[in-house]
């Protein structure tokens, strides 16, 4: 479906990233945003993100051959996204510039070393952050962007303040281009977003209910029938809140027990070992959205259908003309 719209968004520009539309899909773990969904936003002008939390290294190379394999020449960009807190940090990072991403996109903390290594390999690395201070430290270090990420996101949350607060102490804070997330969900938002100097925006939450989600299709239902207050915040193992809809699992890990672990991957640098987050988050991604985590943002209520992700772009690029237009 095509909306007969004239593109008129700024043009986003990252070291030689230079995407046709201004965003960004978020990287989801565990699983949830792979191949197919990346090489679908970048087939659709965007920049797409695999995940490597959760996967192999091996599986993660796989999965960047595979979605540059699919996206079109010209068309945009693939990155993948490595978690500071996850002990094969290191490993995961250096394998995805060997196989020559796009960029790399970090959060969950910083590490000098992921700039020096993108430097060396002539890859630019971009970080997630929750405050001006984070903000400047991460210019300071070599990251070529940033990503101002609210309280409204889904997944593991930095801070307590909505992103459009953040935002403009971010962009005021540094020289580098600002990537606005955390609730990000039109094409309104992302004009808000703009106005207030982001370059562009960065969605996960929208792309989880698309056709090529790499997500399992009991997990798009469980967004597209979630209302207001099925969304809960719930404590994990990472030491940091987390965005859910509720279900068994969010019930069950809300007290205070500690839930018996079948076998620790030792996945995380920090873990309380309360429950395994990695382990819950497996279970949902084989398709038991009742008892595993279900991460989503704070308006994935407004989410009513599964479309495909060129519409999805479509839409939001017509809504962004019409926010601009009036």
């Amino acid at each position: 479906m095509k909306w007969g719209y004239k593109l008129n968004f700024p043009q986003l520009r990252i070291a030689h990233i230079m995407p046709k539309v201004p965003i960004f899909q978020g990287g989801m773990g565990v699983g949830i945003s792979l191949s197919k969904l990346a090489s679908a936003v970048a087939n659709a002008g965007g920049v797409g993100i695999i995940s490597g939390t959760g996967i192999s290294t091996d599986e993660m190379r796989d999965h960047i051959r595979k979605a540059k394999s699919l996206v079109q020449e010209g068309a945009g960009y693939i990155g993948v996204n490595v978690l500071f807190a996850m002990n094969d940090f290191a490993e995961k990072m250096k394998a995805a510039l060997e196989e020559k991403v796009d960029f790399i996109i970090s959060g969950a903390g910083i590490s000098r070393d992921m700039y020096a290594w993108g430097r060396q390999a002539g890859i630019p690395v971009i970080s997630i952050v929750s405050s001006a201070k984070l903000a400047r430290i991460s210019e300071r270090l070599g990251a070529a962007a940033v990503v101002v990420e609210g309280f409204e996101a889904g997944g593991h949350l930095g801070t307590d303040r909505p992103m459009f607060d953040i935002l403009p102490e971010v962009v005021e804070a540094v020289s580098i281009p600002v990537l606005a997330a955390g609730g990000i969900m039109t094409g309104e938002d992302i004009a808000k977003a703009i106005s207030m100097g982001a370059a562009g925006v960065q969605m996960g939450t929208r792309f989880v209910a698309s056709e090529e989600c790499d997500a399992p299709l009991a997990f798009k239902q469980k967004y597209v029938d979630a209302r207001k207050e099925d969304t809960a915040l719930v404590k994990t193992t990472v030491g940091l809140h987390g965005r859910v809809i509720v279900n068994n699992f969010a019930k069950l890990i809300s007290g205070s027990d500690k839930l018996k672990i079948a076998k620790c991957h030792d996945c995380l640098k920090n873990c309380s070992y309360r429950f395994c987050t990695l382990d819950s988050l497996l279970t949902s991604m084989g398709g038991d959205v009742e008892n595993g985590l279900v991460f989503a943002g704070a308006r994935v209520d407004e989410i009513k259908d599964i479309l495909p992700v060129q519409q999805i772009i479509d839409q939001l690029t017509f809504e962004y003309q019409n926010s601009v237009n009036r």
